[in-house]
């Protein structure tokens, strides 16, 4: 019954499995740098919606906390900042991909846990091919999927890039499989760390 309602109001959760499928780029990354040349930049970040409630504050001095400890350990930098949209992000800096990885498990996982996993848009990972060009791995919480977002110039992005890139990671990683599904995410922070 509560599926139904949420279809109807349009409201979506984050799949069962979307908070594990978030692993499957760290053994992807691999292939894309030896098959296609393009390896991550060491930024990665995680986009929410925020809300304006004590238990949100709570969840984020917690986050803090847990982010600051990491940072110790892995030696990953983390800032949270707000978009122009408005929304939330934790940005990461690191060397060590799979530490950005398990970071960004970890920092949804807590706010799943205090009760805002609706909250959670998409983690985003920034990878570059030969020329420098920033290449994204957006993975959306609601699908459990990720997606290739390759921007240009100005609003547009290079659509055939990104099918290449679709069509070499399909059998290393969960991907979305409706186009219209393949949201842009202009303006990402992590292009100004």
């Amino acid at each position: 019954m509560m599926r139904w309602l949420d279809a109807l109001l349009g409201r979506t959760r984050p799949a069962k499995s979307s908070f594990e499928n978030l692993f499957s780029i760290s053994t992807a990354r691999i292939t894309l740098a030896v098959k296609f040349n393009v390896k991550p930049t060491g930024k990665a970040g995680i986009t929410f919606k925020p809300v304006g409630t004590s238990y949100f504050d709570a969840a984020e001095r917690e986050l803090k906390g847990l982010l600051e400890l990491a940072e110790g350990e892995t030696k990953a930098q983390f800032r949270l900042v707000k978009d122009g949209y408005g929304y939330g992000w934790v940005l990461l800096l690191g060397k060590g991909f799979e530490d950005l990885v398990a970071t960004l498990h970890m920092t949804s996982g807590t706010l799943r846990d205090h009760g805002f996993g609706d909250q959670l848009l998409a983690a985003v990972f920034q990878f570059a091919d030969d020329e420098g060009r920033p290449i994204y791995w957006i993975y959306n919480y609601k699908r459990g999927r990720f997606y290739p977002f390759v921007p240009q110039t100005g609003k547009e992005r290079d659509n055939a890039l990104e099918l290449r890139l679709r069509a070499l990671m399909e059998k290393e990683m969960p991907l979305e499989p409706e186009l219209d599904r393949w949201y842009p995410l202009w303006d990402i922070p992590l292009s100004r760390e």
